[in-house]
């Protein structure tokens, strides 16, 4: 499953619906499929010769909403959850019904619609087949940021409403957690979801702490800006405090680490979504625990050839980890149009060719 962001408000959601985050008119007709969805074995090793399906993302609701009504000024459609069981449908048609090994994983905002669609998934295919869930960067933990202010229970709230999410989510977790918008926190579902887990996440995860740790509301004085863009760049008051979101995340996945059926990889490489980027799934320049690329540990949970609950030292202690910084393009710092010599030019490429 695709990710791409919540809408909350009309405002944000109408910005969305001129784009293909919004819209199919505005998506590529063609995407090209790399890390978990490539059909090459050298680099997808044990997934490549399986059915591989993505589905797009354009609902701003992690597949969740459900509002009959539509805008009459603003033609909004807020049917995420409907949208997620015409797929489901059509793949049941084109043979998916016949499934005998299913894997539902997402990235992202996918990622965090993994947790609520898990079992759902499940349930939908043979009593027979091996079925499990694979999140990647959307374990999203329930934490205040620098301010003291918990802003992602807010954003969170407001979009439940917007899309009247609440009837899709678990039953079993809504009917205990109060408020019930709480169901929305994947670390609240986990003791409820039966389907085996195995989750994909950074420690360091940019994104939570670009946007859940330090929102630039939190943050007014700008006096992160420089370590939210390279954490090469965080003194070393700044490493403690986002030490402290990872011991949260570490707290919050012992449900998975304990379950006999549950896999971890949660590495410190200041990385968000990993599976779906060829360099971080699976080569010879991925980030690696226990010396296993993801896709190896991946694998090795998948098919129970062993237990994978590997958890990495505090940055910067893991020499596996790429140079990833946010870039200028994401910051609006600088322009970024670069284009490179013709080949073999660029001493700077690593050894990369066209399987066979």
């Amino acid at each position: 499953m695709q990710g791409g962001g919540l809408c909350n408000d009309i405002s944000s959601c109408l910005e969305r619906a001129n784009s293909s985050l919004g819209s199919s008119l505005y998506m590529e007709k063609a995407i090209a499929f790399s890390g978990i969805l490539s059909d090459q074995q050298s680099q997808n090793p044990d997934f490549s010769n399986w059915n591989r399906v993505m589905i797009r993302y354009c609902d701003g609701s992690a597949y969740t909403g459900d509002v009959q009504e539509v805008d009459a000024i603003t033609k909004l459609h807020f049917r995420g959850q409907r949208i997620w069981q015409a797929v489901m449908e059509d793949l049941l048609a084109e043979g998916m019904d016949e499934a005998e090994q299913a894997l539902l994983t997402g990235c992202s905002v996918g990622g965090l619609s993994t947790f609520f669609h898990c079992d759902d998934f499940h349930n939908l295919l043979p009593r027979n087949a091996k079925v499990k869930c694979m999140s990647d960067g959307g374990f999203f933990v329930d934490t205040k940021d620098i301010s003291g202010v918990y802003q992602l229970r807010t954003l969170y709230q407001e979009v439940i409403t917007l899309h009247g999410s609440l009837k899709h989510l678990p039953a079993a977790c809504t009917s205990k957690m109060d408020p019930a918008s709480l169901c929305y926190f994947p670390q609240y579902l986990l003791r409820f979801i039966k389907t085996p887990l195995f989750v994909v996440i950074d420690g360091y995860d940019p994104f939570q702490i670009r946007f859940v740790l330090i929102p630039t509301s939190a943050d007014p004085n700008n006096q992160w800006h420089k370590c939210k863009m390279s954490i090469k760049s965080c003194a070393p008051w700044q490493l403690k405090l986002m030490e402290g979101l990872r011991k949260k995340m570490l707290k919050a996945l012992k449900p998975v680490s304990r379950a006999t059926t549950g896999g971890l990889f949660i590495n410190s490489c200041y990385a968000h979504c990993q599976t779906n980027v060829q360099d971080l799934w699976h080569s010879t320049s991925s980030p690696r625990l226990n010396s296993k690329t993801i896709a190896e540990a991946a694998g090795d949970w998948f098919f129970d050839r062993r237990a994978v609950k590997y958890t990495d030292c505090p940055y910067l202690c893991d020499s596996t980890c790429p140079n990833l910084v946010w870039q200028d393009w994401f910051s609006c710092r600088s322009a970024v149009k670069y284009t490179d010599c013709p080949y073999p030019c660029d001493s700077t490429c690593p050894n990369l060719v066209w399987e066979a």
